[in-house]
């Protein structure tokens, strides 16, 4: 789904690079109010985390390729304005630095790949929580139809901005069909791989779930044969309830599936390269901007073996997207006065 510089035109990547500065901004000061100091760090692991498993290409059909775009998760983990953020700078690591995504293309990519997921899987799951009963199950439920549904979202969004701006004479019927179709396939893998990250958080840490705060069902008591709801008690002090552990535990997972597993990933197109090719679309790709850096192609420039190069850059990504992501969140989120949760949940 990374579009390449040459695929729309420069008068409507200006205006996509618009929308994603103003959205970028927007959601700057919305994640002052999703972030204190618990969840910043947490928010630079989902970043990081993203950009690992985005070096998973999995299979979806012959010849074409898929992998997590991590909107749908980085907004249910740590909040819609900071899962736009969290997308982003995914995007900016990778376009920089690895020459995957073009430069020019930056605004319609955020545009695409993390405004778009994330307002559209967001809004779809807070529906789902609302009607669904008030368990964990619901929340993993929820995160699996709105990540399968964000991805031809995705795909929707890229085939309208094709419309208005692409450079090559392709009947846009035929690239909705194709886009969508091979997206829909892609999107089962998307909301596999959400639902059960969802589902591993929730199991060990659930006040840190953004899309679990709120869920929190009224203990009931039997008084005289009736039920009743339970005196509100006060929060657990964060202090009580390190998070350490599970930050350490999802850093040492990105580090070893980009670092490692990503040597045995699918190395078929993904869905756009795919459909780009078949219809055309590539005719007037051009050569990325930093096509000469170090890590361009996810591989160290002068390592010679594939599986050390690739891991090396995995590992290299993972950790810079990390540290710019902690940065980031750390500097916009919100002090607070106290060390108690914001909102404690027992879905």
């Amino acid at each position: 789904m990374h579009v390449p510089d040459g695929f729309i035109d420069a008068p409507t990547c200006a205006v996509a690079g618009v929308v994603a500065a103003g959205a970028l901004a927007v959601s700057l000061r919305g994640a002052r109010r999703e972030l204190d100091e618990r969840t910043a760090p947490l928010a630079g692991l989902v970043a990081a985390f993203i950009f690992a498993v985005q070096m998973l290409n999995f299979p979806v059909a012959a010849g074409t390729s898929g992998h997590l775009l991590g909107g749908a998760l980085a907004a249910i983990l740590v909040g819609p304005y900071t899962g736009v953020l969290c997308v982003s700078v995914v995007l900016l690591m990778q376009g920089i630095l690895f020459a995957d995504g073009g430069l020019t293309a930056l605004g319609v990519n955020i545009t695409d790949m993390a405004i778009v997921t994330t307002v559209v899987s967001y809004a779809v799951f807070r529906g789902l929580v609302k009607v669904l009963p008030r368990k964990r199950r619901s929340v993993t439920v929820a995160s699996f139809v709105a990540a399968v549904l964000s991805v031809p979202a995705a795909a929707v969004a890229f085939t309208l901005i094709y419309a208005v701006g692409g450079t090559t004479d392709v009947a846009i019927g035929k690239v909705a069909t194709a886009m969508i179709g091979v997206h829909v396939l892609i999107g089962i893998g998307e909301a596999a791989i959400t639902a059960l990250t969802v589902g591993a958080v929730i199991a060990v840490r659930p006040d840190l779930v953004y899309g679990a705060r709120g869920l929190q069902q009224r203990l009931k008591l039997r008084v005289n044969g009736e039920l009743v709801d339970a005196p509100t008690t006060r929060p657990v002090p964060v202090a009580a309830r390190s998070h350490r552990t599970l930050w350490i535990t999802g850093l040492v997972t990105s580090l070893v599936l980009a670092g490692f597993v990503s040597f045995y990933a699918s190395a078929d197109p993904d869905g756009l390269e795919k459909v780009a090719h078949d219809k055309g679309i590539d005719q007037k790709a051009q050569k990325h901007a930093s096509d000469g850096s170090p890590l361009a192609g996810y591989g160290v420039k002068d390592v010679s073996d594939a599986r050390l190069s690739g891991g090396l850059a995995g590992v290299i990504g993972v950790g810079v997207t990390v540290v710019a992501g902690s940065t980031v969140f750390w500097a916009v989120r919100r002090r607070r006065t106290n060390d108690v949760s914001p909102a404690s949940t027992g879905v």
